[in-house]
Parts: C-alpha cells; structure tokens; sequence
C-alpha cells in the first residue's frame, strides 16, 4: 500500500505502517514511553524527504493513548491534562498571545470537538483594554473563535481565521479538530499534538485549506481526537464512529480544554480557572 493511500491524520499510524514491513528510514524518529498509564509516543519528521515518505509535514508529533475508549471522565484526568499541557508548552515556546481556533461543524456530533473545547477556553484577550487591573503575570492574553464549517458559511475557515489572526496579531494559533484513524484500535483513544499546522478534512481526503505558519504567518499548533475511522476496502469502504460518540467528544473535549487553560494560563490552578468559567 502507498502509504499516501492511508486514510488518516494520525502521523503514528503512517509511521507505524512503514515499520510493519522495514526500518524507519533515516529522518523519522519515533520514541514511546508510558506515563500515568497513558502510551506516550513522540514521532519527529526531520528531513524533506522524510516527510515526502511519510506523507506528513516536516515537524513533531505527539501522542497520547489512553487503555479504552474516553467516554468518561478517567480517574487519571487531572494527571493526563497535565501530560497534555507539557507537551503544548514545548510547542508554544515563549508565545503570549495566542489564538484558540475550534475547527468542525458544532451541529455534527463526530465534528463537534473544535467547537466546544472552544467553548470551554478562557478568553482573556479583551481584559487588557476593557479590566487591565484584572490582568496578572500568570494570565495569558488569549482569544477562542470557532469559525464554522464552509457549508454553513460560504466561507473558508482558513480565510476567516487569517483575518482575525491580521486584527489580533496573536503570537501563536492553537487549532483543535476531530480527526479520522485507520486502526480502530486508535479510535476515541488517542489525542495527537503537533507543531505543524493542520489541513481539516485531509484524513478522509478532503482537505480544506491549511492551517500553518506558511498560510497564516505565525506557528500553528494542532490538536484532535479520532472520532470516526476507516475500515473496510474497495466498494465497501466505509467511515464508522462509535456509538457513544457524544459521550467521547464531551469528555475528550473537557480535558483537552483544561490542558489548554492550564498552558495558557500558568498562573492560575485547575480550580481557579473552573471558577472563572463558572
């Protein structure tokens, strides 16, 4: 199989794949270890050619899997949101102001990720000017925006997204999206981060215009669940969700947000941020 063939957005299955029949080749890294019962798989695409191989943008990608199926809140959550927010505040770097971008379409449950972890970022930006007594070392300069789907607006995401990021000026954009796999064993179990950007819909081969430092002029960093997954081949290729797909996007979306607000907002503790989201 060409590996470009994979129907999937998870760089450690296109990864996985080549090493089921040969060695990485020379530009691809792939490191695991386990934390609070999370796999934790770190996969770096270092060279052009590489990346060419694999079907990825050159840059890193980190990913968590969990034992099950994230239907319900784990024992482990703060522990994992924590594992998360490590990872994010590696790929943020020295940013402060920072976009939070939910992708996917809020009326689709399989889609629905981007928007309601948007719905649950504590947007700052707007203290600085309205409340700056309010603003503290420890507080981010954060904005959310969950731009829609083309088919509701008309619109590309990309093109509303570049022009808020020209008005704000953010230092980084943080894109958050539902993902399709190709192993159902990756299904609802895996939340992948990566420095490099995102193009929506790419994992089922519909790919909207990119979302990357090339596009939109600042680091974009991308993070999503697999919420449907490719089975099947030839006419019975098919793309399923699990039936308690509301259950996973709630839940996953609850602990990418608060992986979120805690590498946004350092100063803050889980506890303060829930109360101010009230």
């Amino acid at each position: 199989m060409n590996i470009n063939d994979l129907r999937t957005d998870l760089a450690l299955e296109k990864a996985q794949t080549i090493e089921k029949n040969r060695p990485l080749p020379e530009g691809i890294e792939m490191i695991e270890k386990s934390i609070m019962g999370l796999k934790i798989t770190d996969v770096k695409v270092s060279s052009s050619e590489a990346a060419r191989e694999i079907g990825k943008p050159k840059g890193r990608y980190l990913t968590l899997e969990s034992p099950g199926r994230m239907d319900y809140r784990p024992s482990s959550f703060d522990e994992w949101a924590d594992c998360l927010k490590e990872g994010l505040k590696t790929m943020l770097e020295k940013s402060k102001k920072v976009l939070v971008v939910g992708l996917g379409n809020a009326e689709v449950t399989p889609d629905s990720l981007g928007p309601k972890v948007c719905s649950k970022i504590l947007a700052t930006r707007h203290l600085k000017e309205n409340a700056p007594e309010l603003m503290s070392e420890g507080l981010g300069e954060v904005s959310a925006i969950s731009p829609g789907v083309m088919g509701q607006t008309g619109i590309e995401a990309q093109e509303l997204i570049k022009s808020v990021c020209e008005a704000i000026q953010p230092d980084a954009l943080i894109a958050v999206d539902a993902l399709a796999c190709c192993d159902v064993r990756h299904l609802g179990r895996t939340i992948q981060l990566t420095d490099t950007g995102i193009s929506p819909g790419s994992g089922v081969l519909n790919a909207r215009k990119e979302l990357s430092i090339a596009t939109v002029g600042r680091k974009c960093i991308a993070v999503g669940v697999p919420t449907i997954a490719d089975t099947g081949s030839g006419d019975d290729l098919m793309m399923v969700t699990p039936r308690t797909v509301d259950k996973l996007v709630a839940c996953t979306a609850e602990l990418i947000a608060s992986a979120l607000n805690s590498a946004l907002h350092p100063g803050l503790g889980r506890e303060e941020i829930e109360a101010l989201m009230g």
